[in-house]
């Protein structure tokens, strides 16, 4: 063996031992396990108990919000370009958007249908005087306590809220402190969620929290305000503003492909893993504790990222037709 030779095994030597014994088809590239395209598991994963009734609620089924969305995306031509325009400002192949949507949109809230009804609905929310607050307390003022200190040296939006997420859990979620007792609900659910449950908005259905945490990114690529817990109107504006919103969208996809990337993992590649983690949030936790070991050698799919993979021919579709 050359001297050149050894020197390029090096490396690759370094990332199989790091990365244990990998999925057969994993490949690797520039120290990351790439993660292949495709579904990991050969039937959908169990779809939960809260989609299935919300669904029989509205008497529809997810055959029939599935084409409502894809309907929606066929006919809004000027949203997919918009979508492909915003994809290529963040960097990242526009089937993502178009799976988050498609995902979003059949196992949670039906896509209205037309564009023009999200912008309708974001103008009512515009002149409401509302606050994020648990049990009276501001979430500005709450994450001022002690055990939160930390989260203010980790840098940008994402890492922050991700922090105080993390702290949430750890240190208040279904747990007396200081005689206070906090139920055993998410950082989304005890704080933003002002007027009912189950709040994420627009097309994409994004939540308040999610929004925070991709600000910075946001701000930075697309030239928007950085939004506040202090002007909740202006978070929901933009979430409910369907050209806004895919901006969004597009920020949480990359904050997920930039996260999974720190810990070695280029998702980069497969839409239904975008997806799955559009769907569950924190991507950071998952990413670490999949490098830690804790999870499995590859990410998962949920069942939410199986029907994108599933269908990812049809969604290329609308892509090709847009204009």
């Amino acid at each position: 063996m050359t001297a050149l030779q050894r020197l390029l095994l090096i490396p690759l030597l370094a990332a199989l031992s790091w990365s244990g014994a990998l999925v057969a088809g994993t490949a690797q590239a520039s120290g990351l396990v790439v993660v292949p395209p495709g579904n990991r598991s050969q039937t959908q994963p169990t779809i939960p108990d809260a989609s299935a009734t919300r669904t029989r609620a509205f008497k529809t089924t997810y055959a029939e919000k599935y084409e409502k969305i894809i309907a929606l995306l066929k006919r809004e031509k000027k949203l997919v370009a918009h979508i492909k325009q915003v994809a290529t400002a963040y960097d990242i192949d526009p089937i993502h958007i178009v799976g988050a949507l498609v995902g979003e949109h059949t196992y949670n809230v039906t896509a209205v249908g037309s564009v023009q009804t999200y912008y309708v609905k974001a103008l009512s929310y515009s002149g409401l005087d509302f606050s994020f607050r648990y049990k009276g307390m501001p979430v500005q003022t709450f994450v001022q306590r002690p055990e939160f200190a930390a989260c203010t040296q980790t840098g940008d939006s994402a890492a922050l809220w991700s922090c105080r997420d993390r702290v949430w859990v750890e240190h208040f979620r279904g747990k007396t402190v200081d005689g206070v007792t906090y139920e055993a609900q998410t950082f989304q659910q005890a704080f933003f969620q002002p007027f009912f449950a189950g709040q994420t908005f627009g097309l994409g259905q994004i939540s308040p929290l999610t929004a925070l945490e991709v600000t910075d990114m946001v701000n930075k690529v697309s030239g928007y305000d950085k939004l506040t817990p202090d002007h909740p109107q202006a978070i929901y504006r933009d979430v409910m503003d369907p050209d806004r919103s895919i901006v969004y969208i597009a920020a949480i996809v990359r904050d997920a492909i930039d996260a999974y990337k720190e810990q070695g993992f280029d998702i980069s590649g497969n839409p239904g893993i975008t997806a799955t983690l559009y769907n569950v949030g924190q991507p950071r936790q998952r990413a670490a504790a999949l490098a830690s070991g804790k999870g499995r050698k590859l990410p998962v799919e949920n069942y939410y990222g199986w029907l994108v993979n599933d269908k990812l021919d049809d969604l290329r579709s609308l892509l090709d037709s847009g204009s």
